[in-house]
């Protein structure tokens, strides 16, 4: 199914993004409409991105609806792409394995840059994570050079999509963006909307966590990672034919603070107690969770185990 776009836009650069749906696809398909046309690919059933875009559906483990996509990409706005702004992959917060990391994420990505031979690229963008990266004790600051390792599926799958780029991206100048947590104005972020409804409930869950709590995982809001995505397009020119780039705030609170700041905003209390709890324990607390229906308070399930401090 795909929308109607007027011509007056005609003479713009054209930008492709894939993930045009999503939160960041959509934010990203509104910044950039002004001074580029721009072109969506997301899976049909998806919620097409905003106006200001042509939604081709796509099935990016597809390989023959990736080529009928393309097709339609060049009979629309030809061979020449300012930018492609690869977004979409697979995700699932559970944290369990899934071979839709390897089928999404990895594969995808390579089908990309084949279906993309064909066309005069000037600069793929993939959104990589921040997560590639080996963790670092607090007070410690990573920078694009720190080592990578992967702890769980979601963070493996980007490191081999990023690999996957180096090898075949073919001459196409790439930036890999590897970004923080994002968050917006209205939260949308799970683990930080679960933070605060533990806290805000004043559950037990909301006082444990099975980790040490004077490391923390690094955010950044959406705002400030559209316009990385903006500002890598418009010096495409001027970046290297290779470069990775850390996208997050330059301060990371710690589990602690977090809590603290939450339950302060909360409940007025700046004193909020975490006690750290053994993983076992955890574990045990979210199996029963899942096992036995009827139980409200679920443990806080340890998922991303990568954390990375600034």
């Amino acid at each position: 199914m795909v929308s109607q776009q007027s011509s007056f836009d005609e003479g713009k650069p054209v930008v492709l993004i894939t993930g045009s749906s999503g939160l960041l696809g959509s934010a990203t398909v509104r910044a950039l409409a002004d001074g580029y046309r721009v072109v969506g690919f997301d899976r049909e059933g998806n919620p097409h991105p905003p106006p200001q875009a042509e939604c081709i559906c796509v099935d990016m483990a597809d390989e023959s609806s990736l080529d009928h996509a393309m097709s339609r990409l060049c009979y629309g706005y030809g061979k020449k792409l300012a930018s492609v702004v690869h977004l979409a992959a697979y995700y699932n917060f559970s944290g369990e394995p899934s071979p839709l990391y390897e089928q999404v994420t990895v594969r995808g990505t390579d089908r990309l840059l084949r279906a993309l031979s064909g066309f005069e690229v000037e600069q793929f963008i993939f959104s990589s994570s921040m997560l590639v990266h080996k963790p670092t004790d607090p007070g410690q600051p990573i920078d694009e050079d720190w080592p990578l390792e992967a702890k769980w599926d979601y963070p493996k799958s980007k490191i081999e999509a990023e690999e996957v780029i180096h090898r075949n991206r073919s001459g196409i100048p790439a930036v890999l963006l590897r970004i923080a947590g994002v968050y917006t104005d209205d939260c949308d972020s799970i683990p930080i909307a679960h933070q605060i409804q533990r806290i805000y409930e004043d559950r037990l869950t909301g006082k444990v966590f099975p980790g040490d709590i004077s490391r923390g995982q690094a955010f950044v809001h959406l705002d400030d990672v559209v316009d990385a995505i903006g500002r890598s397009i418009e010096r495409r020119q001027e970046l290297p034919e290779e470069a990775a780039i850390l996208i997050g705030e330059p301060e990371t609170f710690s589990y602690d603070r977090l809590q603290r700041s939450i339950a302060e905003l909360i409940h007025r209390d700046s004193n909020w107690e975490t006690r750290q709890i053994p993983k076992a324990l955890a574990k045990t607390g979210a199996w029963v969770q899942d096992a036995i229906p009827g139980i409200e308070d679920p443990f806080i399930k340890s998922i991303w185990p990568t954390i990375i401090t600034s």
